[in-house]
């Protein structure tokens, strides 16, 4: 099976070469990075203090995994930690995040033999940490060659997901053999992933740690306060911002925002911060054609920012500071059929939440939210349905101050009731790198906890 595997990812990797060439000449998404992504990385042998290697895939893991690398530095203060991400953006907050925490951060290798192997040979780690559930079966079978133990942090398992590896469950029951310990974020997560083949006594589920890191840092209430003066987001404003976007939800937030402002006497105005940095000037084409005047985050300020109707936040990693200006912030990909995105950074520092009916990526969190009645979900609409469901909706919140303000309270109050799961993480990880190299003679039956309700 790892033959075909790799086979299957080499022709993958020519069939696809034409559109990761495109890509890199017009965006640069794929050449970022390169040579680490084939295992050109520094030689770390020189030092003697082990190595922990931490993986996020993308922003939303990078942002989760914050707090869980300050208690794994407090925890482990003789540990090197190395991060690496899968995508640009991931990279680019991963660098900022983790810029005192981590020796180094990098992309992550393609999952070659080869090149897995000039990777592991130049970390050489005492363990490797996988937020959420990304499965590399060629690195996860190399760990387990080196006895080196492969723990999954944080783990969930969508409902598609599930579906997809239950297609091929031999072959995953035979990676998850290499997992040392898979600490889930729900119930139905880790019974997921027991269904699939991995042991009881290697599952934990110690809640989400995305319930600690949704608050603000002093940095993010700096950087709203910047963004706040700039763009004149003062009292009297109804600010909305449309948080990681896909596409048709730009399109989607344009027309709302006209059925909005038709239907208010109050100032109303839009931030759209699109999920992915390639689609910016697509999104500020959407804009500029939709007759508002609008501002991008990055251009140079202008006397005219203070006044426009839409706020392009064509940047990386300043999202979370706009939470703290707005009345209300929908979560994309939801409308659009993606699974949606992370709503616990709005809703913990108690804004007034919307989301569309496509949320099964974040189905724990939304189901926690909804039966405290702290976020909003539309139904499942069609795409020419969509502006003016969502337009009511907002519309009926930013008249409603009472209902608005009471929605984001009991959303806050959610994140506050769900916290501590980074702690029970670490405990996990803490019984692992203590442990003997096989993952067979571990028991953590101890650490098998339910989160905050």
């Amino acid at each position: 099976m790892y033959l075909l595997y790799s086979l299957l990812l080499t022709i993958g990797f020519i069939l696809l070469l034409p559109r990761f060439a495109f890509d890199a000449l017009r965006t640069r998404k794929y050449i970022t990075g390169l040579g680490q992504r084939l295992g050109n990385l520094p030689n770390f042998k020189s030092s003697d203090s082990p190595l922990i290697w931490l993986h996020c895939v993308s922003v939303g893991e990078t942002e989760a995994a914050r707090p869980f690398v300050r208690a794994l530095k407090e925890k482990f203060p003789h540990h090197r930690l190395v991060v690496s991400t899968t995508t640009v953006t991931g990279q680019s907050v991963a660098r900022r995040a983790f810029a005192k925490d981590a020796a180094a951060v990098f992309y992550f290798p393609i999952d070659w033999s080869w090149v897995v192997r000039r990777v592991m040979r130049n970390l050489e780690p005492s363990a490797f940490l996988i937020m959420e559930t990304e499965l590399w079966p060629n690195l996860m079978r190399e760990c387990g060659r080196r006895s080196i133990p492969v723990a999954i942090v944080n783990g969930r398992i969508s409902q598609r997901s599930f579906g997809r590896y239950k297609l091929i469950r031999s072959f995953v029951r035979r990676m998850l053999k290499d997992v040392s310990i898979a600490v889930m974020q729900s119930d139905e997560d880790a019974s997921r992933i027991r269904d699939l083949g991995l042991p009881a006594e290697r599952v934990i589920m110690a809640g989400n740690v995305k319930f600690d890191s949704a608050s603000i840092s002093s940095n993010d209430a700096k950087l709203a306060s910047e963004i706040r003066e700039r763009f004149a987001f003062h009292a009297g404003d109804h600010l909305i911002v449309m948080a990681s976007t896909h596409g048709p939800e730009e399109s989607i937030a344009i027309e709302a925002f006209k059925l909005i402002r038709s239907s208010s006497n109050e100032r109303v105005r839009m931030l759209i911060a699109t999920r992915h940095p390639e689609r910016f000037n697509e999104v500020a084409g959407l804009i500029e054609s939709s007759g508002f005047t609008w501002a991008r985050r990055s251009a140079a300020p202008a006397k005219t920012d203070h006044n426009c109707d839409i706020v392009l936040l064509d940047s990386i990693g300043e999202l979370r500071a706009t939470f703290s200006l707005a009345e209300v912030a929908f979560v994309g990909g939801s409308i659009a059929p993606h699974g949606g995105h992370n709503a616990l950074e709005p809703a913990a520092q108690g804004v007034c939440v919307v989301t569309g009916a496509h949320t099964e990526n974040f189905a724990a969190i939304t189901k926690a939210l909804l039966s405290a009645n702290a976020i909003v979900q539309l139904p499942n609409v069609s795409e020419p349905e969509a502006p003016a469901v969502l337009a009511s909706a907002m519309t009926e919140l930013l008249t409603n101050d009472s209902r608005r303000k009471e929605i984001g309270q009991r959303a806050k109050a959610v994140c506050n009731r769900n916290t501590g799961a980074t702690e029970r993480v670490v405990d996990a990880i803490a019984e692992l790198l203590h442990a003997p190299s096989s993952s067979e003679s571990v028991s953590f039956s101890t650490l098998h906890v339910s989160a905050a309700k």
